[in-house]
């Protein structure tokens, strides 16, 4: 424990803030505020999360802000410096408000796009809408009709795309906003040409494309409606760990308690804790004697005792006996503050995630246009009369061609039937990006309690001395444990308890820490404890010694029991294994995956568990900072790490490592710290979870190859390479239907997945 908080204590020699940046969209966003903030005079390093919408600036030495903010706000994006936690909130509840304006969006461009596409794309498909369609209202009052209701999708739910993606494409930087405007852009101010001023087209071109428009604007606003609800989770961790400090205590004053507020708790106070009550502060107990659950630092279980000299942690929680201790920490230094920070700092670092979507666009867009442009000159050239004509109808035939639809679908609808699927099979992703991380991870480190094992220890082994005695000699053993606080007495407790064993009641019962308990029950003297305490006591244990030493070789803790001063039995209680963990182990091994175990258990048990389990390496007496420690290492060893845990102690790992995966019936700071967390409880969702993100990453990839290969092979086609052979040209009409048909392949492909079956 005096680890643990000195470590979580060191301080940094450089100068570190935190920024919230608005208006990134891409990999593409995140690089340019990177390189805006590298270059800033004083900086030493800055990492920009796209997830998080943070940026994290390490200054050399004095740290100056206001630099950074003007650095990022230079290059088209919003900064706010991030100080104290009101900052994190606000950033939080703005996080929140964008997914719910986003959803309003989506809604409004639904309810507009809709009308658009069954009155075009119907009538194409029916012949006898399109028929009636003409004899109501007539071709020119549908399109005048579609022009309104575009508009208003463009104007409205979709003017975000064109205030950032015009200013972008102009700065020479085009993101996905950009490919968005470009495309719906071209299609609408074509079919506003074909609607009100006809004439300047050819005949056989005068056709109007605002579905196209439409229909574009609106999926990808379903696109960012689902990043940005996933965006403004980010932070729920963090508000978790928060409430776990008490907001006051009691503190001695005068030689009296009274209860302050906890910011005005000082080092050097004396505190009381009665039973039940979270510590406030970290200190050093002067008085009482009580046990302390101290599982959201250690992650195990078991109850440490307490008694004048022994350190205390605030956030952990005291049991049944009072204490008073001396605040040795306080505020931002005390150990829960220390996570807290920790898990900020993991979040805000930069994941390792580079799209094929985010780096096409950096050179999508300008090749596009470039070769638009020169469409419009050739024919302008060398082109038919009337050549300007020609040379307007073929460049944009280039530009709708090109329309990102399905680049901006390819990833999106993958990710949302692959994260469908995997909530069917009980693997919740929290996040999208981690089913591209997942799916390199080549190292799979594992806690111990709780994610191996049950969390709950148990008697696994009694074997008696005469073991026709047992339905006398278990309720005595049994009734001399009971009014213990250790963790053994409640593993017999329970023991009993399912067995329909009444536990009789204990007289004269004394416990000697760190041996054993002596009692009276039903009339005969019992001591259950060690070895030593048994030898103390004169009782012989070599008969079963061998057996208490096999025990503690598997991993069990052996206790020996004896009645009226002769030997009764040795028993052992363990945390057991759970059912599906050999099975999801040996999965994880034959899928080419090295397991490593991060426990905060002693070596012994941790290695016993491992040589049953195949393991391939134990990393034991692992605490919260040194687990943070333990997937670096793993990482820079064997390369992109995932890790599974289930306690408040494993959440700094669980953001640090590249994918972290929650057992879902672990606590709420370790589910909201990670990126998956495995609805069933046990360790069997891990090999399903990568077998599912390794497929939804194949089915993207495919998807964008066919984006982009449907684009390389169709933009000549529409520029006209065919016409000096062929006298063909590709109309805008055939480039919109070709552009759709892209579309459906995509969704096609992506719900392929539905059909995913599960590894276990």
């Amino acid at each position: 424990m005096d680890t643990v908080i000195s470590n979580l204590r060191t301080s940094q020699q450089t100068s570190t803030v935190t920024l919230s940046v608005e208006g990134m969209t891409c990999a593409s966003c995140v690089g340019r505020v990177e390189r805006a903030l590298r270059a800033v005079p004083g900086v030493a390093q800055a990492t920009v999360n796209l997830a998080t919408q943070k940026a994290e600036v390490v200054f050399d030495g004095a740290a100056h802000p206001e630099s950074a903010v003007q650095a990022v706000e230079k290059v088209g994006y919003e900064a706010q410096l991030l100080q104290d936690r009101a900052a994190e909130d606000s950033l939080s509840k703005r996080q929140e408000l964008e997914a719910v304006t986003l959803r309003r969006h989506l809604w409004q461009a639904t309810a507009l796009t809709l009308p658009v596409f069954l009155v075009e794309m119907g009538g194409h498909l029916v012949p006898a809408l399109h028929h009636f369609i003409d004899a109501t209202i007539g071709t020119r009052a549908s399109w005048v009709l579609q022009f309104v209701l575009t508009t208003l999708v463009l104007v409205g739910p979709g003017r975000a795309f064109f205030t950032r993606g015009i200013p972008a494409l102009l700065r020479g930087a085009p993101d996905m906003n950009s490919l968005v405007a470009v495309g719906a852009g071209a299609a609408y101010l074509y079919s506003l040409v074909a609607t009100f001023i006809p004439g300047v087209l050819p005949p056989d071109t005068v056709h109007v494309y605002y579905e196209a428009a439409a229909v574009i604007t609106t999926l990808i606003l379903f696109g960012r409606y689902l990043e940005a609800r996933a965006k403004g989770r980010t932070s729920e961790a963090i508000r978790h760990l928060v409430t776990l400090q008490p907001k006051t205590a009691s503190v001695r004053r005068n030689g009296k308690a009274r209860q302050v507020d906890i910011a005005e708790v000082r080092v050097g106070d004396l505190l009381e804790v009665k039973p039940g009550e979270r510590i406030p502060v970290d200190g050093e107990v002067v008085e009482g004697d009580s046990t302390v659950d101290e599982s959201m630092v250690t992650g195990e279980p078991i109850p440490v005792s307490k008694t004048a000299g022994a350190a205390v942690v605030g956030g952990t929680v005291n049991q049944k006996g009072a204490l008073v201790f001396r605040a040795t920490q306080v505020g931002q230094d005390t150990v829960l503050s220390q996570i807290i920070k920790m898990v900020e700092q993991a979040q805000t670092g930069k994941l390792p995630i580079q799209t094929l979507v985010d780096k096409v666009t950096l050179w999508f867009v300008p090749a596009v246009m470039a070769v638009a442009t020169l469409t419009c000159l050739i024919w302008l050239v060398f082109g038919p009369e009337p050549a300007l004509t020609f040379a307007l109808v073929n460049a944009v035939a280039v530009l709708i061609i090109a329309c990102p639809c399905a680049m901006g679908l390819a990833t999106p609808t993958s990710i949302m039937v692959g994260t469908g699927r995997g909530a069917q099979m009980g693997v919740f992703f929290r996040k999208g990006e981690a089913l591209q991380q997942l799916s390199s991870a080549r190292v799979i480190g594992v806690d111990k309690t709780g994610t191996l094992t049950l969390g709950r220890p148990e008697l696994t082994d009694l074997i008696l001395s005469l073991p026709e005695e047992r339905d006398e000699i278990f309720p005595l053993i049994v009734g001399a444990e009971a009014p213990s606080e250790h963790h053994i007495a409640s593993a017999l407790v329970r023991a009993a308890h399912d067995q329909g064993i009444e536990v009789p009641r204990a007289e004269r019962f004394q416990s000697i820490t760190g041996l054993g308990v002596e009692a009276q029950v039903n009339g005969h003297r019992v001591w259950v404890g060690s070895g030593r305490f048994m030898q103390q006591m004169g009782v012989k244990v070599e008969t079963l010694s061998a057996v208490a030493e096999r025990l503690g070789d598997e991993g069990k803790s052996p206790v020996y029991a004896a009645v009226d001063g002769r030997l009764a039995g040795v028993f052992a209680v363990s945390d057991p294994i759970k059912p599906s963990t050999p099975a999801a182990i040996s999965a994880l091994k034959t899928m080419g995956f090295k397991v490593a175990m991060i426990t905060g258990d002693n070596r012994r048990t941790g290695e016993a568990i491992a040589r049953k389990l195949g393991i391939d390496e134990v990393l034991a007496e692992v605490l919260p900072d040194a687990k943070v420690e333990a997937v670096k290492r793993l990482r820079h060893e064997h390369g992109p790490v995932a890790f599974v845990g289930d306690g408040i102690n494993d959440a700094p790992a669980l953001a640090e490592a590249d994918v972290g995966l929650a057992i879902g019936t672990g606590t709420d700071i370790a589910i909201e710290a990670a990126d998956v967390v495995l609805m069933s409880g046990d360790l069997a969702g891990v090999p399903n979870a990568i077998a599912l993100s390794r497929a939804t990453l194949r089915n993207i990839r495919q998807n964008l190859f066919w984006a982009f290969a449907y684009n390389v092979a169709l933009i000549p086609v529409a520029a006209g390479a065919l016409y000096p052979a062929y006298g063909l040209l590709l109309s805008p009409v055939f480039a919109a239907g070709a552009m759709a048909l892209s579309s459906v392949f995509v969704l096609a492909n992506a719900l392929r997945l539905r059909r995913f079956k599960p590894a276990l």
